[in-house]
Order: C-alpha cells, then structure tokens, then sequence
C-alpha cells in the first residue's frame, strides 16, 4: 500500500528534501495495509475500509507533523485526516455498502491508499460531488458552519469579519456567511486572493499587501461600516489568523458580539483582554470542530447534510488552488506553510494522481521521496 509516514516530528525546511538518514517523512510503497477490526468487535460493527480517491492537507497536519498539534500520535504514523474515495469493506453495521462515495473525518491515516474509520465519521456524497471537492469540504466547511450557523446564529443584517479569508476555512466562511444573508468584510494577502473573495461577494476586501499599515485593518473596516451607516461595530470576528490582527479585529467589535477562535496560522496565540470582553459583553467562543465527533456528533452530522445540499446544487463551491501526488507531500505542505495556497491543498494517491480536477500536479508520482 502507499502511504506518507511520518517517521519522526521536528521543522520542515524549505529546502529540498534531506537525505534518508534525516527523513521527517517518507512515501513508502510497500506499507502495512489496514484491516477492519476482527469480529466479535464493537468496534468492527461501525468500521469501514476506504479506498482514498483524495486526501486533503489541513493546517493541523503540518502542525502534527511539527509536534506542534494539540493530538500527538507516537511514531511512526501516517498522517491525513479528511478523505474522499470508495467504501472498500465494510463492518457489521447496515449504514454503508460496498462502492458508496463517501467522505470522512479519519483518525488519522489518510494519507494512504487505504484507512479505516468508524461509519459516524463518514458521509456519503451526492453523484455530482468530485473527490477532490468532497475531501476538502468537512474539517474547512464544518468548521466554518457549525461557527457561524450554530454557534454565532449569524444571519440576514450581521456583519462579519473573516481574518484569514484567502486559506481553506476562509474561503467557506466568506460563501457561508454570504448565504446567511450576512455582510462580509475579508481579510486576506495577495491580488490573487483578493479576486477569488471579491468573485465570492465578499463585500470589503482588506488585503493586507496593499494595506500594510499596522491599524489598517481597524481603520478600514470602521470607514466602511461609517460608510455604510452602521456605527456600531462588527457583530461577528471569524479568526483563523490570531497575533495582531485578532487585536485590530477585537477593537471593533459591536457590544454584545460573538468572537470565533478558528486557529492560529499566523504562529502567535493572543491573550484576550478580560476587561474588553466584560465592557463590550463579548460571548467568546472556541471552535474546535473535531470534538464535535466526540461529544455532540449530531451537530455535525446536521452541518454536514446541509453543506453536501448546497454543494451539490452549486450553491458553494470547494477551490481547491493545488493538488500534489502523495510524493510530493513536502512540496505541498510548504505551500500551505508559505499561504501560497488560495482555498485548499489535495493530495492524490498514485492511482488517481494522473488527473482528478482541481490544479496542477507537477512532478512524477513513481518515484519515492522522502523530506
């Protein structure tokens, strides 16, 4: 089986690839294959065994890679925990069969051939969905629904500020937030991204290329709710950024807003100043959509439904700015690094490294390569 296995967890160097000796990671082509759980098992019953079609990187798993996550698996694992492709087996349980499309959240070990996951976790997709497209949706999409729908309520007159609005769970928060009837204010860096959110509606785009004064951010988002003659402030700030933008953006929050912590790309985890959050009546809320699964899966099996709705008939659409082979996966998770991507990063196993939509794959496939 191939798979990409982290062998030991430390910093990704932007240079080329090190030598074996030193492999953080390697793309092995003869890797244990996974099984279903034997019976008599609990957990057999709810297990399936996919076959992965696309695989996507998420933030959280340069982190893991990096020993810098909050989950921290021993080594040797295979990281990879949003896949798209075939159910391969299934367990006991009657919810799935064998040849479903699906989607799933995995524990783990996507960025293989084949994973093993438990059936709550899995989604199946409507025929006109892509792989691609459907891996990338649940961690970025979810996320971003059950923050703003579910826990902010945003909806028809709130305004929103999206920090970090040109990487993957940017992207969806922009188009969701638009679909609830909310006013959007993005936050993002480069022209590239710039045309990608004004294509999706966003109402202000601040990019911070252009705008590199250290206030610009507080500054251009109150000229425009000024202008558009609403004083009060923004009612929700959608943070995947942290450091000094979560300050500019708590700075002009409405009394009585919501705050969603998303994550922290910009490295720098910020303190949150009681006394604003008391003097403004803030309801501070962390997002953690993975835990979810754990302790209120229903929530996201609801989320998940409508998400799959509206992709199917178009009314949100997944960008999926670069897809690499699984041999290429350090070459992909520096673009995240570096926010080169615009939306999401998918990886492709070999067998259908060849051609699923979404960017271009440079560099063969064939060969192994380790970082």
């Amino acid at each position: 089986m191939d798979a990409v296995v982290c062998r030991r967890v430390g910093s990704l160097k932007p240079s080329a690839p090190p030598s074996e000796k030193d492999a953080l990671l390697a793309f092995e082509r003869n890797f244990v294959v996974p099984s279903l759980p034997r019976a008599p098992s609990s957990k057999r019953a709810s297990s399936l065994l996919i076959r992965v079609a696309a695989a996507s990187l998420n933030f959280a798993d340069a982190l893991q890679i990096m020993g810098q996550y909050q989950e921290r698996p021993p080594v040797p694992f295979v990281p990879g925990a949003e896949v798209a492709g075939v159910v391969e087996e299934v367990g006991e349980g009657e919810g799935f069969k064998r040849g479903d499309r699906v989607c799933a959240v995995v524990g783990g070990g996507g960025f293989a051939d084949l994973v093993v996951t438990n059936e709550g976790s899995c989604f199946k997709l409507p025929p006109s969905v892509p792989f691609p497209a459907a891996a990338a949706l649940p961690v970025a999409f979810g996320t971003a629904h059950v923050a703003l729908a579910h826990r902010a309520c945003v909806g028809r007159g709130h305004v929103v500020l999206v920090l970090g609005a040109g990487g993957g769970v940017g992207v969806a928060a922009v188009q969701i937030c638009k679909l609830l009837g909310a006013t959007v204010i993005a936050v993002a860096r480069g022209a590239e991204k710039a045309r990608l959110l004004s294509s999706l509606g966003a109402d202000l785009i601040i990019d911070t290329a252009q705008h590199t004064q250290k206030d610009a951010i507080r500054e251009q988002t109150r000229q425009f709710l000024k202008d558009r003659g609403l004083p009060g402030g923004v009612d929700v700030l959608f943070d995947a950024v942290g450091g000094e933008q979560f300050k500019q953006g708590l700075r002009v929050m409405r009394w009585g807003g919501h705050v969603l912590i998303i994550g922290f790309a910009s490295g720098a985890i910020p303190s949150i100043p009681a006394n604003i959050a008391l003097v403004k009546n803030l309801t501070i809320h962390g997002i953690y959509w993975g835990s979810y699964m754990q302790h209120d899966p229903s929530v996201l099996r609801s989320s998940m439904r409508q998400l799959l709705s509206w992709l199917a008939e178009g009314a949100i659409s997944v960008h999926v700015s670069h897809t690499f082979g699984f041999d290429q996966v350090h070459q992909a998770i520096l673009t995240l690094l570096k926010r080169k991507a615009v939306g999401k990063v998918v990886l492709l196993p070999p067998s259908t490294a060849g051609g699923a939509g979404g960017g271009a794959i440079t560099g063969s496939t064939g060969h192994k390569s380790r970082l």
